[in-house]
């Protein structure tokens, strides 16, 4: 709030956030709230985790303009930008250049970045996390039941618990077999 009062009319104002902020009740939903309402909040950018010094823990950069044309705000889930520096994360060139362009097109980009209406983030009780808005990528993966090597894989793994059980008799046998030879 204190960064919105001095902005100018035509500025920007980018501040490095702590998640929580973005989505828990009480006075820091009221804050969104306002912030929503008024259409200051222009973008919302998720960053990955360890990324800066001294701390581990995930951080968002919240964007703020006070004369913005679009009732919406644009949600980048910038979360996988990074390589791996020794024990932090960093961001590249590259990382930064891929962040910035997504941030100047202000356009739905699967998996990454997403410009949502301000009266839907009203109806999400003013949750401004970016997982929110932003669906991640599945990359579990996918079984084709009806794949003819996927049913020779459960026949497999059908006969691997028929050979465990016979192999378990086996070996309770052999302990009782060999308790009776100790008495």
């Amino acid at each position: 709030m204190h960064s919105l009062s001095w902005l100018a009319t035509n500025g920007t104002a980018a501040i490095v956030c702590f998640p929580g902020v973005m989505y828990r009740g009480g006075a820091e939903k009221k804050i969104r709230q306002y912030l929503i309402d008024n259409n200051y909040i222009d973008c919302i950018i998720q960053l990955p985790d360890n990324l800066f010094y001294g701390t581990s823990i995930a951080t968002c950069i919240m964007v703020l303009k006070k004369s913005k044309s679009e009732n919406s705000t644009l949600f980048i889930d910038a979360s996988k930008e990074f390589v791996k520096v020794t024990n932090n994360n960093k961001l590249t060139q590259e990382n930064i250049e891929t962040i910035l362009n997504a941030f100047k097109e202000r356009k739905d980009i699967e998996h990454f970045a997403r410009l949502v209406p301000n009266s839907e983030i009203a109806e999400q009780d003013y949750n401004l996390s970016v997982s929110t808005y932003v669906e991640q990528e599945d990359t579990r993966e996918k079984i084709d039941i009806e794949d003819p090597q996927c049913r020779d894989r459960r026949d497999c793994g059908q006969r691997a618990g028929i050979l465990r059980e016979e192999i378990d008799k086996i070996i309770a046998e052999s302990e009782v077999g060999n308790m009776s030879k100790l008495r």
